[in-house]
C-alpha cells in the first residue's frame, strides 16, 4: 500500500517536473466538478488567436490537463457534458509552467421538455442510418428511408412510450445490387418480414441531456431487448411556426442475435459483413394533430 502511494506520488511528480521542450511553454489545468472533486474527462480545447486549435484532449482521473505549446497568447475552453462550457486566456511563456486557477464546472440548465401528449415522429426532417463492416475492411453507410413513429410524452417523462415502424423494404446504401441482396433471404428477408418494429416504455433519464431508451426491437422474426443512448437536443420552432422536438441516439445490435449470421457464406470462407450493426438516429417529432 505504501510503495503503492509513493509510486503515484513519483509519478504525479514526475508529470509536473517533466522538462519543457526547447522554445515551448507549458500549460497546466485542473478542472472540477460541483462538489470540488476532480473531473475525469472533461474535454479541453486549447485555440490561438486566429481561433485555430492548437491541442485537444482530456482529463486525466485526477482531473489535469497538461500540454506544451510555442510561447503566446492563447484561450482554453473546458467542455463536458451536462455542465456549462469554461473558458479562460493565457499566456504561455517560453521554458515556464503556467498554471490556470482551478476550472469549477456547473450544471448547465436543462433543455425544456416536450409538453405531454402524442408526438408525430417527422419522417422528413429524420434519419435512420446504419453503419457495418464490409469484409472486415471498409465501413458500409446505409440508411431506411421509409418509416413512422408515435411518441407519447407522459407527465412524468420517464413514464412515456415510444412506437416506430421500419418498412425493411425501404434499405439504401447506394448500391442497387448491394440493396437487392441485402433484401433477400439471406438478410433482411422483406417478402417474409416486411417490417421491423421499435417499442418503448421506459425512458431513464442518465443527467444532463443523455437518455437511455430501453425497448423491443422485432427484426427478422426475432423480438430482443435493447437500449438506445439518446442525447435529447431540446425544442425548436420550424420554418412554419411549429414546435419541433429534437434528439439522436444510437445502439449496436449483433447480426446473430436476430439470425442473421450467414453462415452458409461463412462456411465458404466468405466473410461479408461484421458481427455487429451501429444503427444511428437523427430524429425530430411534432405534435400529431
Amino acid at each position: 500500500m505504501v510503495l503503492a502511494l509513493l509510486r503515484r506520488h513519483r509519478s504525479s511528480h514526475s508529470q509536473e517536473t517533466a522538462p519543457i521542450p526547447p522554445g515551448a511553454g507549458a500549460l497546466d489545468c485542473l478542472v472540477l466538478d460541483p462538489v470540488q472533486l476532480p473531473m475525469h474527462r472533461a474535454e479541453v480545447a486549447v485555440r490561438d488567436p486566429n481561433g485555430q486549435e492548437v491541442v485537444h484532449g482530456q482529463t486525466d482521473p485526477h482531473g489535469r490537463f497538461a500540454a506544451t505549446v510555442p510561447p503566446g497568447d492563447y484561450s482554453i475552453a473546458v467542455t463536458a457534458e451536462g455542465f456549462q462550457p469554461v473558458r479562460r486566456s493565457v499566456r504561455a511563456e517560453e521554458g515556464a509552467r503556467t498554471a490556470l486557477d482551478p476550472v469549477a464546472m456547473e450544471p448547465a440548465p436543462l433543455p425544456a421538455m416536450p409538453a405531454p401528449g402524442a408526438w408525430r415522429i417527422d419522417p422528413d426532417h429524420t434519419a435512420v442510418r446504419f453503419v457495418s463492416r464490409h469484409i472486415g475492411l471498409a465501413e458500409v453507410h446505409g440508411r431506411f428511408n421509409r418509416f413512422e413513429g408515435t411518441l407519447w410524452i407522459a407527465d412524468r417523462v420517464e413514464n412515456s412510450r415510444l412506437d416506430v415502424v421500419v418498412e425493411t423494404a425501404s434499405i439504401d446504401t447506394g448500391v442497387a445490387q448491394r440493396d437487392e441482396h441485402l433484401r433477400s433471404r439471406d438478410f433482411l428477408d422483406v417478402a417474409t418480414y416486411p417490417y421491423m418494429q421499435f417499442t418503448s416504455e421506459r425512458f431513464v433519464h442518465r443527467g444532463g441531456s443523455r437518455w437511455s431508451v430501453q425497448g423491443v426491437l422485432d427484426l427478422h422474426g426475432v423480438s430482443r431487448n435493447i437500449t438506445l443512448d439518446s442525447r435529447y437536443l431540446g425544442i425548436g420552432t420550424g420554418i412554419m411556426g411549429e414546435t419541433r422536438a429534437a434528439c439522436s441516439a444510437s445502439a449496436e445490435l449483433h447480426r446473430e442475435d436476430f439470425t442473421l449470421d450467414w453462415r452458409s457464406m461463412l462456411s465458404r470462407g466468405i466473410a461479408m459483413i461484421g458481427a455487429t450493426i451501429r444503427v444511428e438516429l437523427d430524429v425530430q417529432a411534432v405534435p400529431a394533430e
